[in-house]
């Protein structure tokens, strides 16, 4: 019952967290020749946004993630790529609160190129996400990796390392 709890309050936190990290670019955008109070509502709401709503999402969001982890014992080759996604998800999100610091200084402006790459990036970086999460791919990896993870592996690569560095 915990795990189906938990499941309904991380989805809902990730579409708030997912939906929040599309919305600022478009906030972003609207600086562009903003100024005195009508600069300063933006900036209020902008951050209001982000540490208000969107932070608090994606720390639920991953807080949740990380309990269902445990409960569930998801140990697939697709649930670290979706890891590695949530990874990439987290720094756009560190990146937007930067942003948010440095464009609401005077004379800055955030280029419409800047604009789209984000909102293009954060949009494949959400659809990856629910397509590995929705598909659940079965990909094989111990043929690759099998090496890595036989006895005495990692003396063989530390060896071959430490003669490199002689």
């Amino acid at each position: 019952m915990i795990v189906i709890l938990l499941k309904f309050i991380h989805i809902p936190a990730i579409a708030i967290w997912s939906a929040g990290l599309l919305c600022l670019p478009f906030l972003y955008i609207q600086r562009r020749g903003l100024e005195d109070e009508a600069l300063h509502r933006l900036h209020n709401f902008t951050r209001f946004i982000y540490v208000g709503v969107v932070s608090p999402a994606a720390f639920v969001a991953v807080a949740c993630g990380i309990a269902l982890i445990f409960l569930q014992a998801t140990y697939q080759p697709w649930f670290s790529v979706k890891l590695a996604l949530v990874g990439v998800m987290a720094i756009i999100h560190v990146m937007s609160g930067l942003m948010i610091l440095r464009l609401f200084e005077p004379g800055q402006t955030y280029p419409y190129w800047r604009f789209v790459a984000v909102t293009v990036l954060t949009t494949l970086v959400i659809g990856a996400i629910l397509l590995v999460v929705l598909g659940k791919p079965i990909w094989s990896v111990e043929r690759h990796i099998a090496g890595i993870f036989s006895p005495g592996a990692l003396g063989d690569m530390l060896g071959q390392l430490i003669a490199w560095l002689r």
